[in-house]
């Protein structure tokens, strides 16, 4: 497997790892931590005292969610004879939203005669691979286990708090806005006394994982208490079972956690609207900074600076070449989640999203490098598979359809039905793209967006592509 080059119209910048992340001399203002913990972004801060293991270990507990509200899942399963905490294992039994065999532990993947075989180097917890139009899943390990979802939760804020604001709306920061940006999180450079446009709060989120400006968000939406009951309200309307907000970036909380399953239903949910398709797929920005005197006309002049999504797959790295047709979404790191990553990418006419949950940091980029050998065999595999299960789709509508599924198929959790039932399962979804009840994918191959589905979840229109990630044709 090898990760393709894709080039952008701008040039590239070779950003080094989030976890060997040099401090931006615009994001390096203090804030007064509010509480302790892991970061909510792709920027991880060093462990600190008994450090990570100690801090997984206390973390991660066996629970059973079968189809019910979400419930905090966190233990450790002790240590072993050396003294070390013993890898956490998934539970037993799992929710099984979306079909019975994703709320079984371990691979569920079933293979047609030729099939390829699922890539060797697979090392996450937790990971899923789904058809972003049909919403089969292609195959999955531990797809509906509760685990700490780092940044990768922001494509729930994100998806909840977009349609209430106009991205040309403005707010001028206040100290109280910032207070609870949790000590080491990632931040754009947001600053109190200072004007920004909901459109550049957005980027900061998208970007830069900026939990400074999550707060400011936040606050405009009546502060975080009502934000997260806001986004765990849609969680619920989404069918994201496992999942229990209660940071509304990402940061490590006790108790709060997501599962792969569930980030790909934020994700998709989230890519049916145009702005979260722009802001995802955007690669670079200007990020308006301090205001300072022009040295010529000696007048006030707002400076503005250079981001750079942290999204590897999307730009680049050193060892890391952008994956083709890669758009998006969403990626996180902190103490206690390691490395999480969704991601949305359309090869010909196929759509895939893949989301991967902590994995071994057995080689530098890990959770994109799985993320990209799942894309490749899920490309490869597509038609050469019987589906493990659904995405289900939004409200009673969608739980419905899931459990009428179940009782068709069974264990399997998908088969052939499960287009079908997908396309009849639309719900109308608040501040979608004009034109009808589907969801968008968004693509980056061709130059073209995705929109799929004016009257369910498989049907396309084509979309213009933002134009600061426009592909250069090859040749």
């Amino acid at each position: 497997m090898s990760l393709r080059t894709s080039p952008l119209t701008a040039r590239t910048v070779r950003a080094s790892d989030s976890s060997r992340a040099v401090p931006d001399p615009h994001t390096t203002r203090a804030v007064r931590p509010a509480r302790a913990g892991g970061r909510g972004n792709g920027l991880p801060r060093l462990p600190r005292g008994r450090g990570r293991t100690a801090a997984v270990a206390a973390l991660l507990l066996p629970a059973v969610l079968v189809g019910v509200g979400a419930q905090p899942a966190f233990a450790a399963d002790g240590d072993s004879d050396d003294g070390r905490p013993k890898e956490p294992r998934p539970p037993a039994a799992m929710s099984t939203v979306g079909g019975a065999q994703l709320g079984k532990p371990g691979t569920q993947v079933r293979l047609k005669p030729g099939a390829p075989a699922l890539p060797k180097q697979l090392t996450a917890r937790s990971w899923i691979v789904s058809d972003a139009e049909s919403g089969e899943v292609l195959a999955a390990h531990n797809a509906h286990w509760p685990l700490p979802p780092a940044s990768t939760l922001k494509m729930l804020f994100a998806d909840t708090l977009l349609p209430k604001f106009d991205k040309n709306d403005t707010h001028k920061v206040q100290l109280s806005d910032l207070a609870g940006v949790g000590e080491g999180s990632s931040l754009v450079g947001v600053k109190e006394k200072y004007t920004y446009s909901v459109h550049d709060l957005w980027l900061g989120v998208f970007l830069r994982s900026g939990n400074d400006a999550v707060h400011v968000l936040s606050a405009m939406n009546g502060g975080r208490p009502q934000t997260v009951r806001d986004m765990q309200a849609h969680a619920t309307e989404l069918n994201a079972r496992d999942t229990h907000v209660v940071s509304p970036d990402g940061y490590d909380e006790k108790g709060q956690v997501s599962s792969a399953y569930d980030l790909t239903l934020f994700a998709r949910s989230g890519l049916r609207r145009a702005d979260f398709r722009e802001y995802a797929s955007t690669v670079r920005a200007k990020f308006p900074g301090e205001v300072k005197r022009d040295k010529k006309t000696k007048k006030p002049k707002r400076e503005y600076f250079e981001i750079q999504n942290t999204n590897r797959l999307l730009t680049g790295d050193v060892d890391l070449e952008p994956y083709q047709g890669i758009a998006g979404v969403k990626n996180g790191s902190t103490t206690n989640a390691g490395a999480t990553f969704t991601g949305v990418a359309e090869r010909g006419n196929r759509v895939l999203l893949v989301t991967v949950m902590n994995p071994k940091k057995d080689e530098p980029h890990a959770v994109y490098k799985e993320t990209a050998r799942l894309l490749d065999w899920g490309f490869k595999a597509a038609d050469a598979v019987e589906p493990v299960g659904r995405l289900v789709a939004p409200g009673a509508t969608g739980l419905a359809d899931d459990a009428k599924a179940n009782g068709q198929d069974g264990a399997a959790g998908g088969g052939k039905n499960s287009r079908q039932q997908a396309q009849t399962a639309a719900v109308a979804h608040p501040g979608e793209d004009s034109g009808g009840g589907g969801w968008t994918a968004a693509g980056i191959a061709g130059g073209s967006l995705l929109l799929l589905g004016a009257a369910g979840y498989g049907v396309h229109r084509r979309w213009p592509l933002p134009e600061m990630v426009r592909r250069r044709p090859r040749g």
